[in-house]
């Protein structure tokens, strides 16, 4: 995270980087990694900053970004995953709230806590639809990883 980075030719031209900021070493990261570019860590010599120079980095702040760039990126690049770890809260949840009124079922034949039972469905019909988003898009994302394969194979094939 020292900032310092040389690209190939092919990766500044076919690859958009969106994140301003501190944000940015995050997403070069990521992206090289999700579409395997070789990457190839070289050792520095890193200097204590000069007498009287400030800092731009704010620790929290610019932390906090970074971590919010992390998992934004980690939704779209790995969403079944992320949409089936929501799911999983939701259908928690919905034990937690729906245990209670199957067991007043299961001794009494009858449904005294309607509210519990709706909130119980409710977040189960959530979880539902969470993997249901997970899997359309995922499809899309293994969709645009092979459209970004044509494309590169395509400008390498277009700039030789």
């Amino acid at each position: 995270m020292t900032g310092y980075r040389a690209f190939s030719k092919k990766f500044v031209k076919t690859n958009a980087i969106m994140s301003p900021g501190f944000q940015i070493e995050t997403e070069l990261t990521i992206t090289s990694l999700v579409y395997r570019y070789n990457i190839k860590e070289l050792p520095i010599v890193y200097r204590d900053r000069p007498e009287g120079s400030e800092s731009k980095l704010n620790t929290f702040s610019d932390g906090f970004k970074v971590l919010v760039t992390l998992f934004d990126m980690y939704k779209n690049y790995r969403p079944l995953f992320f949409f089936t770890i929501v799911a999983a809260v939701f259908a928690v949840l919905g034990l937690l709230f729906g245990i209670p009124v199957l067991v007043e079922f299961g001794k009494t034949h009858f449904i005294t806590k309607l509210p519990s039972a709706v909130l119980a469905s409710s977040l189960f019909i959530i979880a539902f639809l969470c993997i249901a988003i997970g899997l359309i898009l995922d499809h899309n994302a293994n969709l645009d990883k092979k459209n970004h394969e044509l494309y590169v194979n395509d400008w390498i094939n277009n700039t030789k």
